[in-house]
């Protein structure tokens, strides 16, 4: 039996959870700490699209499968035209949770393909999740640069 590809990731954001909520589903909001692009329908079945920085980052597709405004996101997850992770092949899922005054983001990306993937995609949202740490908190991410050479 082999052991699934899957990344968990957890990060406190000194921000309610209807602030770091918004900063997930709102396209403006979500364009202050990712992408350039984003089309949101956040509702069960709903669109999911996020076109990244840079001529290798392409464009995520997805639909949000669970939608429980400030407890819970969940969506599928790929990349247009990516043989390895397609649109719809992973799963997203956040909870947020009140935790010393914010709020604890703990997100699992699963039905990754490969260690090779997983490795990229954890990288991908390290960087990520840290800029919309920031972003949620009120704080300028500054500009970003993507990952280089990755899709996320």
């Amino acid at each position: 039996m082999t052991e699934p590809f899957i990344v968990r990731r957890e990060t406190q954001i000194a921000a309610p959870r209807a602030t770091v909520f918004a900063f997930l589903t709102d396209p403006d909001k979500i364009l202050s700490w990712m992408g350039t692009e984003a089309t949101m329908e956040p509702h069960p079945d709903g669109l999911y699209l996020l076109k990244g920085i840079g001529p290798r980052s392409g464009v995520a597709r997805g639909a949000f499968r669970e939608v429980v405004p400030v407890h819970r996101l969940a969506y599928t997850f790929g990349w247009d035209g990516g043989q390895e992770v397609p649109p719809g092949s992973s799963l997203v899922e956040i909870d947020l949770f009140e935790r010393d005054g914010g709020t604890l983001l703990c997100m699992t990306h699963s039905g990754l393909p490969n260690e090779a993937q997983c490795i990229s995609h954890s990288k991908g949202w390290a960087h990520y999740l840290g800029r919309l740490t920031s972003a949620a908190a009120g704080r300028n991410p500054g500009p970003d640069k993507g990952l280089p050479n990755e899709k996320m």
